[in-house]
């Protein structure tokens, strides 16, 4: 039993301790809408362990999208769905990125030991789902969600709930913000470059990178430079040129050079032609960026109907566009002639498993990928954090808050 019922953020109990109460942001039905004040502060229980659990003392968190749609109550309601599967909380406390210190471990759990400093990836299912039992990738099980965005007590709780597969291994090298923040984007990133055989990445390859200057772009430009392939990056200002450029990427493009995004005309109709003349105008820059006439391998996508009809065009042939969301909106067109005849892959990837979680993480503890934190906030300003990414005011990189680490530059050895 704890000798106190609530700690203060960064009052470190004795090891192994687990106070009653906690401190966490959360988000509840009737705050519905701009993320600064959907997300408030509270004082909640501290959640119970299943058998294959592990309670984490959340040290800092990353802010990732998920979480902007979650205080929104859209697309999805997360608090309705997880009722509807037996959950009694009536609030969330989200977060899919942390890094911190294994407190507490479920009664089954064997491979994760208290006082370890870790980070968290989000990849959560059911431990008994047949599907994962039998052998199969899990993030193709129908259990399989998103930890701390579909799960409630995620890395904006003092004390954090995961599955024990979840945990892995901290960089020394790193601050507890920087180990904090790049896990979810670094995973989904490497999942797409590497999960698709035979479409992965090998030396050579070019890959075209949309979004670069973000936190899943920085992500996949330096996870395609460590393999030895040559990432072009796709921006939208200049003043994100230099950023790529030290990221790893070979060659830089403005869309804002480009003028033919959004839904593709009808091929029947007079706009294709000049559609058609942008497409390859864009085709053009980059080859100009790789220094050679050669069309990329694979397209790392996000942005989706705005781009999609352009990746498709310029994508090699045999090779793979790769989406794992649509950023600029889900209804996508095609010219389905180009994708036939040249017999390209447009490929769904959402998440990462185990072992590219695993794989990466090997990247970063072998510093071959930097984690791109931008910005560090306090716990207060979590709401404040997802305001700026709602309103696409953010910094690039990927942005991070402190919990229980009291200052910048802590955890570092």
């Amino acid at each position: 039993m704890s000798k106190k019922e609530l700690y203060s953020l960064g009052e470190m109990p004795p090891l192994g301790e687990v106070p009653p109460k906690m401190h966490a942001f959360t988000v509840r039905q009737d705050r519905f809408g701009e993320p600064s004040k959907s997300w408030q502060r509270e004082v909640i229980n501290t959640p119970e362990l299943g058998a294959k659990d592990v309670l984490v003392y959340v040290m800092a968190t990353g802010i990732n999208y998920n979480n902007v749609w979650a205080g929104l109550g859209y697309p999805i309601d997360v608090i309705a769905d997880r009722q509807k599967k037996g959950e009694p909380e009536d609030f969330h406390a989200g977060g899919s990125d942390a890094s911190g210190i294994v407190w507490a471990v479920g009664s089954e759990v064997n491979d994760v030991k208290i006082g370890e400093e870790v980070v968290v990836h989000s990849g959560w299912w059911e431990p008994e789902d047949p599907w994962v039992l039998s052998g199969k990738d899990p993030m193709l099980a129908p259990s399989v969600r998103i930890w701390g965005y579909q799960t409630n007590y995620g890395s904006y709780c003092q004390f954090a709930r995961a599955q024990s597969h979840q945990i892995k291994k901290k960089p020394k090298h790193l601050s507890w913000e920087e180990a904090g923040c790049y896990m979810l984007c670094a995973s989904t990133a490497y999942r797409q470059l590497m999960g698709w055989s035979p479409n992965i990445v090998e030396p050579g390859d070019a890959v075209l990178v949309w979004g670069a200057a973000g936190g899943l772009g920085a992500m996949a430009l330096q996870i395609v430079s460590a393999l030895g392939g040559k990432p072009i990056a796709v921006i939208s200002s200049e003043d994100k040129r230099q950023f790529c450029l030290d990221k790893g990427a070979v060659g830089v493009i403005n869309r804002n050079d480009f003028t033919h995004w959004g839904p593709m005309p009808n091929t029947t109709s007079p706009d294709y032609k000049a559609w058609m003349s942008g497409v390859r105008a864009f085709g053009k820059a980059i080859w100009e960026a790789l220094g050679e006439r050669k069309n990329p391998k694979i397209v790392f996508e996000h942005p989706g109907e705005a781009t999609l009809p352009t990746s498709g065009f310029v994508c090699d042939t045999g090779g793979m566009i790769v989406i794992c969301a649509g950023t600029t909106g889900y209804n996508i067109t095609l010219d389905l002639r180009y994708h036939w005849m040249m017999q390209k892959r447009l490929q769904g990837s959402h998440l990462a498993n185990d072992e590219q979680s695993e794989a990466v993480n090997e990247l970063v503890l072998a510093g071959k990928v930097d984690p791109c934190l931008s910005e560090t906030y306090s716990f207060d300003e979590i709401g404040h954090a997802h305001q700026l990414m709602h309103e696409n005011k953010h910094p690039y990189g990927n942005m991070a808050c402190l919990v229980n680490a009291t200052e910048k530059g802590q955890g570092k050895s």
